[in-house]
């Protein structure tokens, strides 16, 4: 009676029947009976249907994942939400991509706009497309999510190259793509970006940026991270 269903319905639900279900029936459902997100994720698996994405309020990052990110120190890492805005970072992508911890930072954004990435133009071409692809990919699962529309919005009127880019309406898995830019300092820094998606925070992604064989980014940065490694003990 709570959830709006007949006691037939209801049973033939329990009882793995084959009846037409919705999501609106599902939510009522787990809602009267108090289930968690990762019960009501498994009440649509049971019902054939995709589980809906976790609305992920949480936006501060714990301590453990902190500590993940700190302990790299082959090169930056961060942590991310599901909109690409950076949730924390370790002292080496402070310094690297020039951000401030603290500060309001978005990947996407970030990536058009920074001048560090548009000094190398051929690589920056190359891995522009994966991105918007990567960040379409990653909205599309929740397309009545107005946030997304609204930094892809911000930044088409802000970079033409982002509008084209994003009107193409493209998808893709993040790349395994060689990220490049270039230090004031330090001079060409090349990284593989490998993403992993935090188990019990499904809207964070950790970003570990690891140096590219081949290449003297390594030996670039080792006296960066040893001076940091002093400067931010522990």
């Amino acid at each position: 009676m709570l959830a709006g269903v007949g006691v037939s319905w209801y049973t033939w639900l329990e009882q793995g029947r084959d009846i037409t279900v919705s999501g609106e029936v599902l939510d009522a459902v787990a809602r009267v009976l108090r289930l968690s997100e990762v019960e009501r994720a498994h009440l649509y698996v049971l019902a054939g249907l995709n589980p809906p994405v976790s609305a992920g309020s949480a936006v501060t990052v714990t301590a453990e994942i902190r500590a993940v990110i700190d302990g790299w120190d082959r090169g930056p890492a961060i942590v991310r939400d599901r909109y690409w805005n950076i949730l924390a970072l370790n002292a080496t992508a402070e310094n690297v991509f020039g951000c401030e911890s603290g500060e309001p930072h978005n990947c996407l954004v970030t990536f058009f706009t920074n001048p560090r990435y548009r000094a190398l133009p051929e690589l920056w071409a190359d891995a522009a497309p994966g991105v918007v692809a990567a960040y379409r990919a990653d909205a599309a699962l929740v397309p009545d999510d107005s946030e997304f529309h609204r930094v892809a919005g911000e930044l088409a009127a802000l970079e033409p190259a982002f509008a084209e880019l994003w009107d193409r309406h493209d998808v893709a898995a993040p790349a395994q793509a060689v990220n490049a830019l270039r230090h004031p300092d330090l001079g060409d820094l090349y990284f593989d970006a490998t993403t992993l998606t935090v188990a019990d925070h499904p809207n964070w992604s950790v970003v570990l940026y690891n140096p590219k064989p081949g290449t003297d980014s390594a030996a670039r940065l080792a006296g960066l991270v040893s001076r940091l490694v002093v400067t931010h003990p522990g």
